[in-house]
């Protein structure tokens, strides 16, 4: 196992901050006001638009471009992979950053939402480039016109930073955090968790039709975590509690490769 070691001091990592939400989001502004406690070094890079859902995707079929806003302050036309791709091999390229955090999203991104998000598709990226990387997100109730509050994130975030950001830290991985909805004073505490799994069907397809009765469908989102086990992602936010989940890019099923093995004379 190879670590990733701890700075002596937080000042002196170089941070990275991307979401999905777009660079101009309330979880962005934040997180960069939270990371500043620790060091001036921070740049953002940030896609230009909402990028929710947006995985691990890269940008194949048409240019990414990059705006400067201002001092370290970058929108990519692109995913937010593409974000960490042009911030480490263009913009930060003399001195890459030490760490890449995402978020802070406006939603959960608990147990299978880690396929699909496109606030853990940076961390990723970031760890498969051997950088310790950090995804974060807010829990809120949806709904329309309603925008999240991130007055959790905002009060526990800090503690949680501190500690990651201070760690030896194994390559190869990242950290998934997820911090509860409702008022801080209801958290129960920090857990580390590990992640879960929801029942089938948390995204299906909904039909209707437009003007011209052409059929159209929009993804439906309704989760059914069931019975969540104790240890879980899907359980620590159920108690009003943050998940702190560690993940690796390993998904080899070495079980089940062992099981394998003999069927092809290994």
């Amino acid at each position: 196992m190879t670590l990733l070691p701890a700075p002596a001091q937080l000042k002196d990592h170089r941070i990275l901050l991307v979401n999905d939400d777009g660079i101009h989001s309330r979880g962005i502004e934040l997180l960069e006001e939270l990371v500043r406690q620790f060091t001036d070094d921070v740049w953002i890079v940030g896609p230009d638009e909402e990028k929710s859902g947006a995985s691990h995707s890269i940008s194949l079929s048409h240019p990414v471009r990059a705006r400067k806003l201002g001092d370290k302050r970058f929108a990519v036309k692109g995913t937010p992979t593409d974000c960490v791709l042009m911030a480490v091999w263009e913009i930060m390229a003399e001195t890459p950053p030490s760490v890449v955090i995402s978020g802070i999203n406006h939603g959960e991104n608990l147990a299978e939402d880690i396929t699909y998000s496109g606030t853990a598709g940076p961390a990723i990226e970031a760890a498969l480039l051997g950088i310790r990387s950090i995804a974060m997100s807010q829990v809120y109730p949806f709904q329309l016109g309603v925008p999240p509050c991130f007055d959790t994130a905002r009060q526990f975030a800090p503690q949680v930073l501190k500690q990651l950001l201070s760690c030896s830290w194994e390559k190869g991985s990242f950290v998934n955090v997820n911090f509860p909805a409702g008022a801080p004073e209801e958290v129960t505490g920090v857990r580390i968790t590990t992640q879960g799994q929801r029942r089938p069907g948390s995204f299906t397809p909904m039909a209707g039709r437009d003007g011209r009765n052409v059929p159209y469908y929009w993804i439906k989102i309704a989760y059914d975590i069931g019975d969540p086990a104790a240890e879980t992602d899907l359980a620590a936010i159920r108690d009003k509690a943050v998940s702190v989940t560690p993940l690796q890019l390993d998904m080899t099923a070495h079980s089940f490769a062992k099981n394998l093995k003999p069927l092809f004379g290994g």
